[in-house]
């Protein structure tokens, strides 16, 4: 995958879901009011957006997509808004007016990029039978499409999913749901799920490890036989679960958040218009995690382009840091195609000391790029380091090391050794710190077959994180006394 030749043409998706109306009223304030304690806004602009699956539908069609859209609305002045601003776009727009029930609208008054209020107008009175005849729409176009999206709000668009997802299954077509119910028996047989994280602890309970995460999520993926999860965990990124596979995480791209109203749609949007285009789980994951860092540098429900999109995976790729494997290979393939190359080597990198620090660039003395691989914190403990360690969490001691100039990418591995991950990646050179025989170094043998170089790089002696740690609990123990 180049980033250079993203291409959504090919993309066709369905969207059914709630569809509304976003306003915004944006104005100075200066004072505060005589009546009461509140700011007093002078609305200067007024904004109306589709919103809800109105907008993942916008951005399906802002990456070059195809998309048709099936939702409710009333028959009401916001229905007639919102119908407007759809059929303003290359959206094909099926929209049933429900005379009984108010078109959902979302009302933001906003002063300097912050939201002040928010007031929402709908009627919570479930319609049943416009949800069945919309549903009934839909299914008659499922052969049009490689995507199938719910976009589920909770206003009453959705009903006996489960029914609908099979039946679009046994045409081929990939089922991705935005949900919002708690109980994920409703989206039984789905290819793929993105709640956020608050969303998916209200299912599984609560996660305070990757661990909890990673067990709970491949629970819930058996339990309902979903095929994949895309836990959405704002500033900490996002992590991918696919059943009985290793966990995928990507930090945010984010650099500047101002507003976040949107983000998730444009997380699945980008995700469906992606799989729709053919490309792979992890490349969606990749172009998702990098539209929604743009998205949020946006004010309110936003698209991001193909041009944008482009150039923030072009700054993945030039800067390196922390990536999942998937990502990594990709950045490995272009650095090999500048003819770069590879090293690697691998560690806890607990608490990192001088030795630490000179035997790095040592090893990225032996190449043009550095990899090193991370013990994920369990692996860690099941290396006889004890119940206390590690003393910093993964995504600590990886931003860390990404931080170092020796360092290029940093990828965190779960097994017990990094043999895997070795032979996926295959360097042109991989490094041992320590005494280890060549022979007995984890990777070694795949690397050597494949023309490379192993070494075993020697330790600066009088550091390590062990006497580290020591040093610490009797400099601790000794101030104790002294009180």
């Amino acid at each position: 995958m180049n980033p250079n030749f993203l291409d959504f043409s090919k993309a066709k998706v369905l969207i059914l879901g709630d569809v509304m109306l976003d306003r915004y009223w944006q104005g100075d304030v200066s004072r505060i009011s005589a009546e009461a304690p509140v700011p007093i806004v002078h609305v200067q602009e007024i904004q109306d957006r589709p919103g809800g699956a109105g907008n993942v539908a916008l951005n399906v069609v802002a990456l070059g997509g195809k998309v048709s859209v099936f939702g409710l609305c009333g028959d009401d002045e916001a229905g007639v808004t919102l119908r407007s601003l759809l059929q303003q776009h290359p959206i094909d727009t099926h929209l049933l007016t429900v005379p009984q029930m108010p078109t959902v609208t979302k009302l933001r008054v906003v002063s300097l990029h912050q939201q002040l209020i928010r007031l929402d107008f709908e009627n919570p009175r479930m319609v049943p039978e416009a949800a069945q005849a919309l549903q009934q729409q839909v299914q008659a176009r499922l052969g049009s499409a490689q995507v199938l999206l719910l976009s589920d709000y909770g206003k009453g668009s959705l009903t006996n999913m489960p029914a609908l997802i099979a039946m679009a299954r046994q045409q081929g077509v990939t089922v991705l749901v935005d949900p919002k119910s708690t109980d994920f028996s409703v989206y039984h047989g789905a290819s793929l799920i993105t709640p956020n994280f608050k969303e998916f602890q209200a299912v599984v309970g609560p996660c305070h490890t990757e661990e909890a995460i990673q067990e709970k999520g491949q629970a819930l993926l058996r339990q309902h036989q979903i095929d994949a999860l895309l836990v959405t965990r704002g500033e900490r990124g996002m992590t991918l679960l696919r059943r009985d596979q290793p966990a995928h995480h990507l930090l945010t791209r984010a650099k500047e958040v101002f507003d976040v109203t949107g983000a998730g749609d444009t997380v699945i949007a980008t995700m469906a218009a992606a799989l729709a285009a053919g490309y792979s789980l992890e490349d969606a994951m990749l172009f998702s995690n990098a539209a929604a860092g743009v998205v949020v540098g946006k004010l309110g429900a936003a698209t991001v382009s193909v041009a944008e999109l482009r150039y923030a995976l072009n700054t993945v790729f030039q800067r390196g840091g922390v990536m999942d494997e998937s990502q990594l290979m990709r950045a490995i393939k272009e650095a090999r195609q500048r003819g770069e190359r590879i090293v690697m080597t691998n560690g806890c990198f607990d608490l990192l000391h001088p030795g630490h620090i000179a035997y790095l660039e040592e090893a990225k003395a032996l190449g043009d790029r550095l990899i090193v691989a991370v013990n994920d914190d369990a692996s860690v403990r099941r290396l006889n380091k004890g119940p206390e360690r590690p003393i910093n969490a993964l995504e600590s001691r990886m931003a860390v090391l990404a931080g170092l100039a020796a360092v290029d990418w940093v990828v965190p591995f779960s097994e017990d050794t990094p043999e895997r991950l070795v032979s996926r990646l295959s360097p042109d050179v991989l490094v041992k710190g320590g005494d280890w025989a060549v022979e007995q170094i984890a990777g070694s043998q795949h690397v050597l077959q494949q023309g490379g170089t192993v070494k075993s790089l020697p330790f600066y002696e009088g550091h390590s994180t062990t006497s580290m740690v020591e040093r610490v609990i009797a400099a601790r123990e000794s101030l104790l006394e002294k009180v």
